[in-house]
C-alpha cells in the first residue's frame, strides 16, 4: 500500500481500482466511525453524478454502519453545500464522494469534520496509519447503524442567495450556463432563473459517464461559442462538484482565475463587505495580483497551494475573500469552501450593476508574463526522484535567486495526479522564458 492516500483536496483515482475499490471503502467507512465517530454516531455522505457514486457509497455506508454509526445519505448535492451543511447535521463529520473536475472514470474522497472543514492533514495522516495496518473485524449485532435518507439541503442555499441578492436582482441578463453534467445541473439553472436571469443553460443532464466530458470548467469552448452566438453578458461554467469556476466574456474569451479573484476584491471594498481588509490567494497566483490588491490599499496574503490552505490563511488574517487560480473562489460569508455559484452570483450583480460589457471590466490588472507547464509522469515516484535530485536542487536555487525581487519560481507536485506543475513568471517575459528553458532541460536531464 502507499503511503500517502490523500493529497491537498482528498484521495483520487480511478473508480474500481485501487484505493477506490469496495473492499477499501469497507474498511475505510471501518476505521473512520470507530475513531471519528465517537460522539455523535453519525456520519453524511453526500456524492456528485459519477456512475460509481453509489457504488462507493454503498461500500462507505456498509463500513460506517457495521460498526453502529448511522450514515445520513445526502444524495447528489455540490461540495459547497455539503460543507455548508455539516455543521447543522449533528454529524461527527461528513464525506464528499467526487473528483471534481476530472472525467466519469475517477473518483474520489473529501473527508468533512463536523464544523464543515476540510480534515487537518494530521486527521489524513491518522486516517492513513490506521489504514496501513490490519483491521481486526470487530462486530457486534447489538450495534448496528442505518442508513437515512436526508433532505438535499437546497433550501440552505437559498438562505445564501437571499442574503446576497432579491429575486429578479438580474432581471433580463442574458447568461449561458455549463453545469459540466455534475452536481449543480438542477440547482445552477433553477437559482439563475429565480434571479431573473435569461439563461441559456448547457450540459445539464448527467447520466453518470458525461461530467466534466468536453464541458465544465476544464472544456469551455462549447460555452463560449455560445456566448458568442447568442449574444450573451457572459459565460459560466463550473466543474463536477461545483467548488470550481470560469466565466468568458462576450467575446467567449475565458478568464483566468486570478482575474475573478481581483474582481471580488474590488466589488467587495466598493461595497464595504470586505473584512479584515485583506485578500488571500495562493503562492501559484500571479505577482500581478498582488499587485494590484495591495493598489486597492488592502493586505494581500499567499498561503500554500489548496484551497484548504487559502481558508487556513483567511481564517487567520480575518479575511472573508479568498480563492486560488484554477477558479476556486471561497466568500466565507456565504459558504465554508469553494462555491462556484456563489462567486457566479456575485460577479453578476457587479456586472449587471456596473451597465459595462465584461470585455470593458477584465482584464482588472496586468498578469505579469508567465511560462507555466504540467509535466506528467506514469506514477508519483519519479517526481519525487526528480525533486531530490541534486542538479535539479540546484538550479532551482539558482534560479529562484536570479529573479528574487522582480519574478517568482514555483515548483511542485500536484497533490491528486501523477503531475509535476512548475512555473516561473517575471516582469521581463524574455526572463521568464529564458529560466524555464533552463530548468526543463535540467528536469528532463535527470527524469
Amino acid at each position: 500500500m502507499a503511503d500517502k492516500l490523500f493529497g491537498t483536496d482528498g484521495m483520487r483515482g480511478i473508480a474500481n481500482t485501487y484505493p477506490l475499490t469496495v473492499d477499501f471503502c469497507i474498511k475505510l467507512g471501518n476505521v473512520l466511525g470507530r475513531n471519528f465517530c465517537a460522539e455523535k454516531h453519525r456520519v453524511a455522505i453526500a456524492r456528485d453524478t459519477r456512475i460509481s457514486g453509489t457504488m462507493l457509497f454503498s461500500a462507505l455506508a456498509a463500513g460506517f454502519t457495521s460498526q453502529g454509526i448511522d450514515v445520513l445519505d445526502l444524495g447528489i448535492i455540490p461540495t459547497p453545500l455539503c460543507t455548508t451543511l455539516t455543521p447543522d447535521l449533528e454529524v461527527d463529520m461528513s464525506i464528499m464522494i467526487t473528483a471534481s473536475h476530472n472525467p466519469y472514470k475517477d473518483n474520489g474522497i473529501k473527508l468533512i469534520n463536523k464544523n464543515g472543514d476540510k480534515f487537518a492533514d494530521s486527521d489524513t495522516a491518522k486516517v492513513e496509519e490506521l489504514m496501513k495496518a490490519p483491521l481486526e473485524p470487530q462486530y457486534d449485532p447489538q450495534k448496528i447503524g442505518q442508513i437515512i435518507a436526508t433532505d438535499s439541503g437546497i433550501d440552505d442555499y437559498f438562505d445564501a442567495v437571499n442574503t446576497l441578492a432579491d429575486a429578479g436582482a438580474l432581471s433580463g441578463m442574458k447568461i449561458a450556463l455549463d453545469s459540466a453534467n455534475g452536481a449543480f445541473s438542477d440547482i445552477l439553472p433553477y437559482v439563475f432563473k429565480y434571479l431573473g436571469a435569461d439563461i441559456i443553460s448547457l450540459s445539464d443532464s448527467p447520466d453518470g459517464y458525461n461530467i466534466n466530458e468536453n464541458c465544465g470548467s476544464q472544456h469551455t469552448e462549447n460555452l463560449s461559442e455560445t456566448v458568442v452566438k447568442n449574444g450573451c453578458r457572459l459565460g459560466i461554467a463550473v466543474d463536477g462538484d461545483g467548488d470550481r469556476i470560469i466565466i468568458c466574456d462576450e467575446n467567449g474569451k475565458r478568464l483566468n482565475g486570478d482575474q475573478i479573484i481581483a474582481y471580488l476584491a474590488k466589488y467587495l471594498k466598493e461595497h464595504n463587505l470586505l473584512k479584515g481588509n485583506a485578500v488571500v490567494s495562493t503562492l501559484y497566483s500571479n505577482m500581478g495580483l498582488g499587485k494590484y490588491i495591495r493598489s486597492l490599499g488592502l493586505e494581500h496574503y499567499a498561503s500554500a497551494v489548496g484551497e484548504r490552505y487559502v481558508i487556513e490563511k483567511m481564517r487567520e488574517v480575518g479575511s472573508n475573500l479568498g480563492g486560488e487560480e484554477s477558479g476556486h473562489m471561497v466568500l466565507s460569508d456565504y459558504s465554508r469552501t469553494g462555491d462556484a455559484m456563489i462567486a457566479a452570483i456575485v460577479v453578476c450583480l457587479g456586472i449587471f450593476e456596473s451597465g459595462k460589457k465584461v470585455s470593458e471590466i477584465f482584464p482588472v490588472f496586468a498578469p505579469f508574463p508567465t511560462e507555466a507547464h504540467n509535466l506528467r509522469y506514469d506514477n508519483k515516484e519519479i517526481i519525487g526522484k526528480i525533486l531530490d535530485n541534486a542538479e535539479v536542487k540546484k538550479c532551482i536555487e539558482d534560479i529562484t535567486a536570479r529573479l528574487a525581487g522582480h519574478g517568482s519560481l514555483i515548483i511542485r507536485k500536484s497533490g491528486t495526479e501523477p503531475v509535476l506543475r512548475l512555473k516561473i513568471e517575471d516582469e521581463d517575459a524574455a526572463v521568464a522564458a529564458r529560466e524555464v528553458k533552463l530548468l526543463l532541460d535540467c528536469i528532463n536531464k535527470n527524469a
